[in-house]
């Protein structure tokens, strides 16, 4: 089985024996949280299955079905079983419960066509007993449609839904009524700026409508069963499972449903109570981070400095059991304070002939290999530029390898200009033969491949710029590994295979770093992190377990973040400070890659550029270790030690 990345485990709420009731004591609708999206698919798998096996003969199980990236996982295991001959959907009744208006079902985009080859195409379900909504239908016909459609969704056996960022539950977006019954509805033009990456990124192609099964229409099923994975959900799962019913999130609606249940998994869960503070709602297991951890969460609670804090501080904040273990309050802060301020240095590599007791990374061997894994050919710059930069002028052996080609993120205008470049620098007159590539894209299809392989190229050497902008040889110390996963052509990858981890394995076992740093992102925009992090694990593992290769045993991996999250100050290894020089340093780096400025198709919902993102989140982080009674800093990039 692929290996599935997760943080250590570093403590927390001990659930052996803590009834039920107050295990869930702040949620309004029943979390259940899994290490992993896999084992928390297999678990609604299970209820699927035993349910259909419990329908009597000559009788139906009407179940509603989501789309999207949440259910992958679970429609993988129910066509799984049906394969091993342990479930059959003859007497199933699947209802979906969206679909983009006006859409044809052979567009490769549809709702239908997603859950067709995702589930109802490899089991033996009778076409007859599948309800999708028909994007087809004409706009003077589609309210009674829709009213048709609605009287087959009611009253469902069980419900199936995932939940979007912002808490949406199908296209019911902020705003939507608990009566919604099936309807068109017009998407936001934050929805269709989501949407827009399954149209090559283009808006101006995304749909602006769809047909949704309505609030009031779920509240109708017999079981609701909600699924949210990845740390991008985390805030709308905390909204859904414990704050209050508010229209704006609508899958908070739902909590007036008397058999609804959310499935979870651990970066999902990350700001539910009994995760962030358990101490609030049980006993807890308490590890030399977790103490960090949960001093820093009293600190930003009451608003002190850590030696500021007071036994009351302690006591008014369900730390009673804290001071009780290891108390006196004073001695928690001093502890605290010291291993916190031991986690900064300004010697990523480890400080030659200093004693490194108490410092993050070891003085020796000096210098190090290091070799840093770039997901998309920006993310080194981004994440960890500055430190970086520090890395490779302080005289360390320091790669980097680009995981994936990142051609899919340069828009065709870019792949023009550079063509109308060549051509007035006088190499070659290649304008029209490329914008005859352009023009010949399908909408929804992968892209032509020398489209792609231009792009690819440009994306190559703006990461070459950058790496020069430090003073390293692009030629030898940059490497663009190309993984195949990534070379669909589209936005939905291929699935990782040994081909992908055989690359990185063989760039390893060239190299033989002493550190390795990886993007410890349990979630972005397109999952490209996630799936490069745990092959190169997967790569690690390997040569482990192959055994011929002792040294990995002593290669320590160091996870940073992208653009979009940072490290809860808590969980943090190391801390690198910024100067402000060094932070223009990773800026200009930042701006090698021109591509990826301005126009950058795939942005997300935040409209800073990445420069402004990384500048914001380092300066933030330098602001909360001020603010925790540590030194002023100009920035601060810090990492998580894995292993």
């Amino acid at each position: 089985m692929p290996k599935h990345f997760t943080l250590p485990y570093e403590g927390g709420l001990i659930t052996k024996n803590l009834p039920k009731g107050i295990l869930h004591s702040y949620e309004k609708i029943w979390t259940e949280i899994y290490q992993q999206s896999r084992p928390a698919s297999y678990e609604v798998a299970d209820q699927i299955c035993a349910a259909i096996e419990a329908t009597p003969e000559g009788s139906l199980f009407r179940l509603g079905l989501t789309t999207g990236s949440t259910p992958t996982s679970l429609y993988n295991e129910l066509a799984r079983r049906y394969e091993a001959g342990k479930v059959s959907f003859r007497k199933v009744e699947v209802v979906t419960i969206d679909e983009y208006f006006p859409c044809d079902a052979r567009d490769p985009r549809s709702r239908n066509r997603l859950i067709h080859e995702a589930l109802l195409d490899k089991v033996d379900i009778l076409k007859e007993n599948i309800h999708i909504p028909d994007g087809t239908v004409s706009v003077e016909a589609v309210s009674d449609y829709c009213a048709k459609y609605d009287k087959i969704a009611r009253g469902l056996d069980l419900l199936v839904i995932g939940i979007g960022e912002q808490g949406q539950v199908g296209f019911n977006e902020a705003g939507a009524s608990p009566k919604t019954r099936t309807r068109t509805v017009r998407l936001s033009y934050k929805s269709r700026k989501r949407q827009a990456n399954f149209f090559n990124g283009d808006i101006t192609i995304t749909p602006q409508t769809a047909i949704t099964m309505g609030i009031s229409t779920m509240l109708s099923a017999k079981k609701i069963i909600l699924m949210a994975w990845g740390e991008d959900k985390a805030e709308a799962v905390k909204a859904v499972a414990e704050g209050k019913m508010d229209a704006a999130i609508p899958a908070t609606l739902l909590q007036r449903h008397e058999d609804i249940t959310l499935y979870v998994d651990e970066p999902a869960a990350e700001q539910l109570t009994r995760v962030v503070a358990p101490w609030l709602v049980g006993p807890c297991e308490w590890s030399r981070k977790y103490i960090r951890r949960a001093v820093v969460w009293l600190c930003q609670t009451v608003g002190k400095p850590i030696l500021k804090l007071t036994e009351k501080d302690y006591l008014d904040n369900s730390l009673g059991e804290l001071l009780e273990k290891f108390g006196p309050f004073d001695k928690i802060n001093i502890d605290v304070f010291n291993d916190l301020q031991a986690t900064i240095t300004g010697w990523p590599g480890g400080k030659p002939n200093a004693d490194d007791s108490r410092r993050p990374v070891s003085a020796k061997p000096f210098p190090k290999t290091v070799l840093i894994f770039s997901p998309h050919p920006d993310d080194d710059v981004i994440s960890m530029g500055g430190t970086f930069i520090r890395l490779a002028e302080q005289g360390h052996n320091v790669h980097v390898a680009y995981e994936t080609s990142g051609n899919v993120a340069v828009h065709d205008d870019v792949v023009l200009q550079h063509m109308d470049a060549a051509f007035q620098l006088g190499f070659a007159d290649k304008f029209a033969e490329v914008k005859a590539l352009v023009d010949s894209k399908v909408p929804g299809e992968p892209e032509p491949r020398a489209l792609l392989d231009i792009k690819a190229a440009i994306r190559r050497s703006e990461a070459r710029g950058a790496v020069r902008s430090f003073g390293l040889n692009d030629n030898t110390n940059a490497h663009f590994l190309n993984l195949p996963f990534y070379e669909s052509g589209g936005i939905k990858k291929m699935p990782r295979t040994q081909a992908d981890v055989d690359i990185i394995k063989k760039l390893i076992l060239e190299l033989k770093p002493d550190m390795i740093f990886m993007a410890g992102d349990l979630a972005d925009p397109h999952g490209t992190h996630r799936v490069c992090t745990e092959a190169a694990l997967e790569a690690m593992d390997q040569i482990k377990e192959e055994g011929k290769s002792p040294w990995i045993e002593n290669t320590h991996v160091w996870l940073y973040r992208g653009a979009w999250m940072e490290w809860e100050i808590g969980r943090v290894d190391m801390a690198v400070p910024l100067s402000p020089g060094e932070l223009i340093k990773k800026r200009h780096a930042i701006f090698r890659h021109l591509s990826q400025k301005d126009i950058v198709p795939f942005p997300g919902e935040d409209p800073r550029e990445f420069w402004q993102r990384a500048e914001d989140r380092t300066q933030n982080t330098a602001r909360i270790y001020n603010e925790l009674g540590m030194a002023e800093y100009q920035a601060i990039e810090v990492f998580l030690k894995l292993y």
